[in-house]
């Protein structure tokens, strides 16, 4: 892989991690165009998944720091009617973070017992992606259309709902932040929290693969696993991944609360029609 492919590949995680349109898809069809296989390249894996998690970190820090203070402030024993549940004696931080760690339960059953299981029966080859970015162009639209009675709050059951809908992304195809958001906006969750929840659900997740993915590397030797990577197109690929996270991450906020998800779901349908196409 050289500086060239490593600042495209990059550039291609970075932008649509955040942006519903599968970025596992998106590297897929990437690398066949570009003639290389990022898969099969964890350090590259790694760094460019480690970017998309700072960039979050940079574009949400305030928010993150907010939701740590308020994480560590103490439970009252009682509240004055003296029976209130412990979800109800919890702080909105407190709370927003226990929503986040259950959401994180299918995604952490999937990964470390199916995620080998799941990509030996699926595979990652682009016929997958194509009918992947349909289903994801489906659950995109479905969230457009429907009018469901809106929340003031994320449940610890949609958030479990939620986090099946990021298990599923396992598959390549199955965008991430597209089947998060679409799923909470389709339980009633408001617009306005959806993308934020959404993109700080899955810093654990990433960090964790990250983790597994760097303990592979040593297991099998870093010099073996960077597979013909230089230390300069390993750079320039996590630099693009982490500017364009920023800039994307910003934008999706905003995007999903003007509601203008359906538009992605017409880019996902042309795409994984094309995809399919291009795969027989």
């Amino acid at each position: 892989m050289g500086t060239l492919e490593a600042f495209l590949l990059g550039l291609v995680q970075g932008l649509t991690e955040y942006l519903p349109v599968s970025s596992s898809g998106h590297l897929t069809i990437g690398s066949a165009i570009l003639g290389v296989d990022a898969d099969q390249n964890l350090v590259f894996t790694v760094a460019v998944h480690v970017a998309t998690v700072l960039s979050t970190i940079v574009v949400l820090g305030h928010e993150i720091l907010k939701l740590i203070r308020g994480s560590f402030c103490r439970i009252p024993a009682t509240t004055p009617s003296g029976s209130a549940v412990l979800w109800e004696r919890m702080n909105a931080e407190q709370r927003y973070v226990l929503a986040i760690i259950v959401s994180m339960i299918p995604v952490g059953i999937v990964g470390v017992f199916f995620k080998d299981t799941v990509e030996e029966i699926f595979g990652s080859g682009l016929l997958v992606v194509g009918l992947c970015l349909l289903v994801t162009a489906s659950l995109l639209a479905f969230s457009y259309y429907a009018k469901p009675r809106q929340k003031d709050e994320i449940s610890l059951k949609d958030a479990f709902v939620i986090g099946l809908a990021q298990a599923l992304a396992v598959l390549p195809g199955i965008s991430r932040s597209g089947s998060t958001i679409a799923t909470g906006l389709l339980l009633g969750n408001r617009k306005e929290s959806m993308a934020q929840f959404s993109f700080l659900m899955v810093i654990p997740p990433i960090l964790g693969e990250a983790l597994l993915d760097t303990i592979k590397v040593f297991r099998e030797g870093v010099e073996a696993t960077f597979n013909g990577i230089g230390t300069v197109p390993l750079l320039v690929g996590f630099l693009a991944a982490f500017v364009s996270g920023v800039i994307a991450c910003k934008w999706m906020i905003g995007i999903v609360r003007r509601g203008k998800l359906i538009y992605f779901a017409y880019y996902c349908v042309a795409v994984g029609l094309l995809t399919i196409v291009l795969s027989l």
